[in-house]
């Protein structure tokens, strides 16, 4: 009995040192916000060529919408659904015409000839509805959202992934969901699109070990971040611009667990979040390896708490960006 009590003891406190390394390490490697920009990402060109400057979130909306479309090598992709965006907005602008949008194309640094493909909608649609920011290094899906967010002009500040998954024409549940969210705090509330309604489906689809890595990865997001959103990873999600200024100027992460430290801060502040089943096809050419993306995705989870329980990362008011 001796024994036994000696070996749990011996467990227990390898246990709490591992705890302890694992917060050291957490604390110690915490990076700081990032929203500084290169020079040459102040700037956007327009259908002839010539430099405009972006505007900033801090500055008053003076559109109705802002799609901001994270692109990484994505010159094959981006066609298809820039062609089901525009249709739909430039209808959905001919039929109310008082409504206003504009699309902005985040070329997170890529390789090929996404900025090139992106600027043939700039000058088919004018400035004034296709900007295109290019990255000078590559930042990460979080990091590029963040920037595209940051010099956005709408009301209402949409994300939405440069593969088409998602039927654009889905943002009209998203966004009425959107309207039902009462009382809305400082007029803040954020509308995610789930695919969470499909899950059964997918599962049948996948192999046994791709679904014991979803269903980890949910059981993380749940035990460290964020409860209550069944799907927080679909790239199609609404926000008014006060809870995109709060919540995008508080995010670290860059990569793909962005999406659920932005859910963690917008429930540390009490934004109200909902969410809504959407249209949603799996499209071929995903960036996302599945083993090691879903094991960056699950250490992120785990520093994303840790780092905030440490105080390495804090819940800040909205700073101003260079």
């Amino acid at each position: 009995m001796d024994f036994l009590c000696e070996i749990v003891q011996a467990l227990v406190a390898l246990a709490a040192l591992a705890l302890i390394v694992v917060l050291i390490v957490a604390h110690g490697t915490a990076g700081k916000v990032n929203m500084t920009r290169h020079e040459k990402e102040k700037y956007f060109l327009g259908a002839t060529g010539e430099k405009q400057t972006f505007p900033r979130l801090h500055d008053p909306f003076s559109i109705e919408l802002s799609v901001v479309v994270p692109a990484y090598n994505e010159e094959l992709r981006l066609p298809v659904m820039m062609e089901e965006a525009m249709d739909y907005l430039e209808q959905r602008r001919k039929n109310t015409p008082s409504f206003t949008y504009e699309v902005i194309v985040v070329d997170d640094g890529s390789k090929d000839k996404t900025t090139q493909v992106a600027m043939q909608y700039t000058k088919k649609y004018g400035a004034d509805k296709v900007r295109v920011l290019t990255l000078v290094r590559n930042r990460g899906k979080g990091g590029a959202v963040r920037m595209g967010t940051l010099s956005s002009r709408g009301r209402l500040i949409l994300m939405a992934d440069a593969d088409g998954a998602t039927k654009f024409g889905d943002i009209e549940k998203v966004e009425a969901a959107l309207n039902e969210i009462d009382p809305k705090p400082e007029n803040m509330a954020i509308s995610c699109g789930s695919r969470a309604h499909l899950e059964k489906e997918s599962v049948a689809q996948r192999s046994l070990f791709r679904t014991f890595l979803m269903l980890g990865f949910h059981f993380l997001v749940w035990f460290f971040c964020v409860r209550g959103i069944r799907d927080t990873q679909c790239g199609f999600k609404l926000f008014t611009r006060e809870a995109a200024l709060k919540t995008f100027s508080c995010l670290h992460v860059e990569r793909w667990a962005f999406d659920v430290e932005l859910l963690y801060i917008a429930q540390c502040f009490k934004i109200p979040i909902t969410e809504v089943a959407v249209n949603w096809t799996e499209i071929e050419g995903s960036k996302l390896v599945p083993f090691w993306s879903w094991l960056q995705m699950g250490r992120d989870l785990v520093f994303i708490r840790l780092r905030y329980i440490t105080g390495a990362w804090k819940l800040q008011p909205a700073l101003k960006t260079d």
